[in-house]
């Protein structure tokens, strides 16, 4: 058994990361703020599965603000608990909301990473994993992108942010010997996503008869990976490797048009289709190499694009009930 700190716990990467941990028989200290960057009703179910976990302790804490890590009774669980590593998922994500308030990004993904590495600096926590994003490879990126492509130029506040978190990671390990893994999360899809990203959208969109918006012309295209195989290479991200940026993304990639059409068919409903122009924070393309993880982690996605749609529309039909009502803009 080992013990982990996983942050944005509550959230979608993180929640499966934290089960699957749980899951192996290890301790899991889960931190989340329960922000509201989107409908705070899908963190609360995703926390209400971990919560039937003995082994799991939550602390409602904002990585950004240092004082959350001064509260006695964590600091008290850190004296009695050796940490082995700390799992950060906790972020600001997306893209077009990042325009709208840059500065929660930067104090969510960089002030709150540097937090989070001073815990690891002050408890001799000698693992740190990092949620980066694929957004930090800019407009111009080859296809399939390998993790040596340009990253210098990020296209808006939430990939200038993750960049950012990157390089303080790389310092810390510098400085201080802390084994860092980073990885460029590509686009995640899976039951109880989150409701800004296009593949809860689109189902709810399409089952309950609302108009399904598209920015562009649909003919953009992305590579989809499925939750649980992220979750799966994230904990494999908890080997010893010194410094590493990995990518973790699909091995199957689809356009937009096509992505609607399946879920057309898949739910037996016709979507009611309004295309608007196109966001200038958006990327074209995003398609991983993921030829680094595949070597150094022995990581490859197993869950078929297929089926792991199908399985997030029933997930969706299962929950509708209450799923119906996420706010989703």
């Amino acid at each position: 058994m080992a013990n982990y700190i996983v942050t944005g716990a509550a959230g979608f990467i993180g929640s499966y990361v934290a089960k699957a941990l749980l899951e192996e028989g290890n301790f899991v200290i889960g931190i989340d703020d329960l922000n509201d960057a989107y409908d705070v009703r899908m963190k609360q179910w995703r926390l209400k599965q971990l919560r039937e976990a003995q082994q799991f302790v939550f602390y409602k804490f904002d990585i950004s603000d240092r004082n959350c890590f001064d509260d006695p009774y964590l600091v008290s669980l850190l004296g009695q608990v050796k940490i082995d590593a700390i799992v950060n998922l906790a972020a600001r994500a997306g893209v077009r909301q990042s325009l709208e308030d840059p500065w929660v990004y930067i104090t969510t993904n960089v002030t709150g990473t540097l937090n989070l590495l001073e815990l690891s600096r002050k408890y001799k926590i000698p693992k740190f994993v990092l949620a980066s994003t694929s957004s930090i490879y800019g407009r111009n990126a080859p296809l399939p992108t390998p993790e040596y492509a340009d990253s210098d130029k990020p296209l808006q506040s939430y990939a200038a942010s993750k960049k950012g978190a990157e390089s303080l990671c790389y310092a810390y390990h510098h400085l201080y010997g802390i084994d860092v893994t980073v990885f460029r999360y590509f686009t995640v899809y899976g039951p109880a996503g989150r409701p800004d990203m296009v593949m809860f959208r689109f189902i709810q969109w399409i089952i309950e008869g609302k108009p399904l918006l598209i920015f562009g012309d649909g003919e953009q295209w992305r590579g989809f990976t499925h939750v649980e195989d992220i979750a799966r290479g994230t904990i494999l991200g908890l080997k010893l490797v010194g410094f590493e940026v990995l990518n973790l993304g699909g091995h199957e990639t689809l356009k937009i048009n096509k992505l609607v059409q399946i879920l057309e068919e898949m739910t037996g409903k016709q979507a009611e289709l309004q295309y608007k122009p196109a966001h200038p924070a958006d990327m074209q393309a995003n398609w991983a190499n993921i030829d680094k993880a595949r070597g150094i982690l022995k990581w490859e996605p197993d869950i078929n694009l297929l089926d792991g749609i199908a399985q997030t529309v029933e997930w969706y039909q299962s929950e509708r009930q209450w799923a119906k009502y996420i706010k989703t803009i």
